[in-house]
């Protein structure tokens, strides 16, 4: 269902997730519509910089001497990991959305940005209550992120034009999963998004029931667009 929120700016957090430079150079991370979504976050960051809300910026780079090689993990042909390596400059943030003095950035190894173990206290330390989120891809990270923010008792804000993936349906599908178990947490676009990080009141879609998308191929755009 549609209803108006308002957020406390300084209980509010942007979390920017896997924006990198291999989002658009290496063939296997590559979403659809990225520089779409990298304008959109871009936009809110700015928002968020110029209203004081705090800002956090997770990155994916996969360092096996940090955390091992996990069961089935895909390789590269050296025997390092396939993609998002340490060390490989393409795990730089994109420079649309870079970190300036005063952000932190988390590095993770896994598709959660609450997995480096830092985030969760950080954003408590700040008595954060609710977390914008945006970034790539919908339904493996972002999906993550969400889920664990939720877990750990944050609302969350999900943009649903700032986020990509693989393919559009991909990324519509994944939006519609989350939306059927966002408890406590809603979803609009850039604008609405934009307004609320501004101080104003905006109309979001907000969870209250369970599964109240029960979608299929041909509905799946329908409802993603009725969010």
């Amino acid at each position: 269902m549609k209803a108006d929120l308002t957020l406390d700016r300084k209980k509010t957090a942007l979390l920017i997730v896997d924006l990198q430079e291999d989002q658009r150079s290496d063939p296997l991370c590559v979403p659809e519509n990225l520089d779409h979504v990298l304008a959109n976050a871009a936009r809110l960051l700015a928002v968020a910089r110029t209203n004081a809300a705090a800002v956090f910026h997770a990155a994916f780079v996969r360092d096996f001497d940090k955390r091992t090689r996990r069961p089935f993990e895909p390789l590269a042909a050296d025997g390092g990991p396939a993609f998002s390596r340490k060390g490989d400059p393409r795990v730089a943030i994109c420079r649309e959305v870079a970190p300036v003095s005063g952000e932190v950035v988390i590095y993770k190894n896994d598709a959660s940005a609450f997995e480096e173990g830092s985030l969760e206290a950080r954003l408590k330390a700040l008595d954060i209550e609710w977390l914008i989120v945006v970034g790539v891809w919908t339904e493996a990270c972002i999906a993550a992120s969400v889920r664990d923010a939720a877990a750990c008792g944050f609302r969350v804000l999900l943009v649903k034009d700032a986020c990509a993936s693989g393919t559009v349906v991909m990324h519509q599908t994944g939006v519609l999963n989350l939306a059927n178990r966002l408890y406590g947490g809603a979803i609009c676009d850039t604008e609405r998004a934009a307004t609320l990080l501004s101080g104003g009141a905006a109309s979001v879609w907000r969870n209250s029931m369970p599964v109240p998308f029960r979608f299929r191929l041909q509905s799946i755009e329908t409802l993603y667009n009725s969010l």
